[in-house]
């Protein structure tokens, strides 16, 4: 599978440009300055479709309004997540002195929705918890999988919920969904180290089979 990880603003949140052997492609997560992946899309002549965010946090949306001006079919976000946008309270921009002007969504996205993006087809899971609209996205392309996780899971570890509109109640709940997902699939995560969902299995303190 074509992807490339982009660090990006004060937080070097991870984005993920992906692309296929047609050179159709999504971007997720633009949290800074999308002058690199730009360059690379321009040099690789890959036709961006859509941003897809996994929740709209600042450092997840900082570099919205450069980079969505490339994807031919816009912008898709949760439709609980859709109000931070627009809000610098919500989404933080106000509370880390950054700005922010807000973008409308070309989509908004509910548990259980199906994309098709070129050859990738992507599975939308509601995981609320760090947001209220927080998503993880399962990329299929040809039978490779790996799922992108936001700030819902990371390596060893989940994603805080003590910021305006988190719950920890619900991300436990959020991570009970992910664990039937297979040991063997990837997971792409908003910051740190890429990892699997068997490892976390295996280690995470916070995954829920350890907890019980």
């Amino acid at each position: 599978m074509n992807y490339k990880r982009f660090p990006l603003g004060s937080l070097w949140t991870n984005g993920f440009l992906f692309w296929d052997n047609q050179k159709t492609g999504f971007f997720v997560d633009p949290g800074g300055d999308p002058a690199d992946i730009i360059s690379f899309m321009q040099e690789n002549d890959i036709h961006l479709e859509w941003i897809l965010l996994t929740h709209a946090h600042i450092d997840h949306i900082g570099g919205l309004s450069s980079l969505a001006p490339y994807a031919s079919k816009g912008v898709a976000v949760s439709r609980d997540d859709e109000n931070l946008l627009s809000d610098p309270d919500l989404n933080l921009s106000q509370w880390l002195g950054l700005d922010f002007v807000g973008w409308k969504a070309s989509r908004l996205l509910e548990d259980g929705d199906k994309l098709q993006i070129g050859e990738f087809s992507i599975s939308v899971i509601a995981t609320p918890g760090h947001t209220p609209g927080s998503l993880c996205f399962a990329v299929d392309h040809k039978g490779e999988l790996l799922l992108l996780s936001g700030d819902t899971l990371f390596a060893r570890s989940v994603g805080r919920t003590d910021l305006p509109g988190g719950d920890g109640e619900l991300l436990s709940r959020s991570l009970e969904k992910l664990t039937t997902l297979p040991d063997s699939m990837p997971v792409l995560p908003g910051h740190g180290p890429e990892t699997t969902i068997g490892k976390e299995r295996e280690s995470n303190p916070f995954w829920p089979e350890r907890k019980k």
